[in-house]
Formats: structure tokens, C-alpha cells, sequence
């Protein structure tokens, strides 16, 4: 039979069978006189495997290794780590429409919901209404929260709790409204010096670790290794990068 006739048979395209051909899963048929293929019942067999194995979840060069064996052996290993995989990825969907079934069942939804609970929790108490400094921290935040693995977030949310106590909340809005009131000045304003170490000094140290250690290595250490704070100086006027690029300083000594 022709490529078409056998793609019809085994309920594939043209393209596929030629897929298959140039993956090594389908062998080349004899050419005809003619120079046109001619495949046979073993062809269709082996199409109508693949495609099964396929439809199993499987990739092709898993099912390469698979029909390299005819006895089966391997195709049972490679099905139980595909089983292992698939109840893997639903444990991981059932935690997802947990979290969505928590989401909408609020009747205020804010676009901070969408992180982690602890985090949502953590920012709905580091609020600042009308500072632009705590919204871009809750940004950084939600983002960093976003990057991390589970046991991270928790590690930082449970890091992040000092700063909501009462007295802690309030320093970490007297410095927001300082940063805020920075801007539109330039680097040079006296003010900036004393406010980068006073933000230093309110990071705990152990929170700090965290902060330092996903962010990259410094300009000595590696060419080019502060852009993330490029990135945040289109946030910010220039003393209020400043603020934050001697801050992160601070922290790189002390630590």
C-alpha cells in the first residue's frame, strides 16, 4: 500500500508517517520501480503502536527504547514512571483548584490573592494606601513569592512576620513614606545615605540571606550582575535607586 492508504489506516497524516521515518520508529519500506514506498501489514502494526503508545502520554524516544524490546520489559518501566509522573501532576492540579475554589469564594477578590495564601495574608498587612515605595515592594514581594518553590514561600512568609508586629508595620511605613518623599530628587540628596542604612537595618538578618541569595552576584564578582537593580530604576527616581542600590549594599557587607 501507498503512505496515504497506510496514514488512513492507522489514522495518522502523511507527515507523521514521514515523522516517524526520520525519528527511526517506522522502519523505510522497499521502494518500487517507480521509486514510490510500498508498505506492508508489519508497517501498519508498528504505525498503529506507536501512535498508541503515543496517545499514553509517552514520548518518542521513549517509545524508540520501547519498541528496541520486543519481550515488553522496558515498555512496563516506562509506563510505571509515566503512571508515577501523571499522579505526580494530578496531585499537583487537585492543589490548584483548591486554591482556585479559596479564590473565589472571596467576596473582595484583590489581584494580590493570586500568590500564595501566607504571602496574600503577609500583604494585606504591609498595606501602605497612597505610597508608591509599598507598592512596589508588595510587587517585588508577589513576585519573589511567584519565582520560589513551596517550602521557600513559607520560609519567607514566616521571615516576612516580624515586620507586621505593630512597631516593626510602622518603622516600614515611616521608611516608605521617606523613599516617597525622595521622589523626583537626584542621587546626591543628603537624605539618601542615612535612609539606605536605616532600610538596611530594618531587613532581619535571615530575611536578608533570602533576599541576597536570589539576587545575583555583584558587579566585582560577575560583569553585569546588578541589572534586576537597572530594572527596578525605571521604578524609581534616581535618589530613591540610589536608596536601594546602597541598601542592597549594606546588606552584601553585613552578610
Amino acid at each position: 500500500m501507498r503512505i496515504g492508504e497506510l496514514a488512513a489506516l492507522a489514522g495518522v497524516s502523511t507527515r507523521t508517517v514521514r515523522h516517524y521515518h526520520h525519528m527511526g520508529l517506522l522502519p523505510e519500506p522497499v521502494r518500487l520501480a517507480n521509486g514510490y514506498r510500498s508498505y506492508g501489514l508489519r508497517h501498519a502494526v508498528v504505525l498503529a503502536r506507536v501512535r498508541r503508545l503515543a496517545e499514553l502520554g509517552l514520548s518518542l524516544d521513549e517509545i524508540r527504547d520501547v519498541l528496541a524490546d520486543d519481550r515488553g520489559r522496558d515498555l512496563r518501566e516506562v509506563l510505571g514512571e509515566l503512571d508515577a509522573d501523571l499522579a505526580r501532576e494530578q496531585e499537583e492540579l487537585a492543589g490548584r483548584r483548591a486554591r482556585l475554589a479559596e479564590l473565589l469564594a472571596q467576596t473582595d477578590l484583590h489581584p494580590d490573592a493570586a500568590v500564595s495564601p501566607g504571602m496574600a495574608e503577609l500583604l494585606g498587612r504591609l498595606r501602605s494606601p497612597g505610597s508608591r515605595s509599598a507598592d512596589l515592594d508588595r510587587d517585588l514581594l508577589a513576585l519573589m513569592d511567584s519565582a520560589a518553590g513551596p517550602a521557600e514561600r513559607d520560609r519567607i512568609v514566616e521571615l516576612m512576620r516580624p515586620l507586621t508586629e505593630p512597631g516593626a508595620l510602622a518603622a516600614g511605613h515611616a521608611l516608605w513614606a521617606r523613599l516617597d518623599e525622595l521622589a523626583g530628587a537626584g542621587p546626591a540628596d543628603p537624605r539618601v545615605a542615612a535612609l539606605a542604612a536605616d532600610l538596611a537595618e530594618h531587613i532581619p538578618r535571615e530575611l536578608a540571606a533570602v533576599i541576597l541569595s536570589r539576587l545575583p552576584a555583584g558587579p566585582q564578582e560577575q560583569p553585569g550582575g546588578d541589572e534586576w537593580l537597572a530594572a527596578v530604576s525605571g521604578e524609581l527616581s534616581p535618589a530613591q535607586a540610589e536608596v536601594v542600590r546602597l541598601a542592597v549594599a549594606v546588606l552584601r557587607d553585613r552578610a
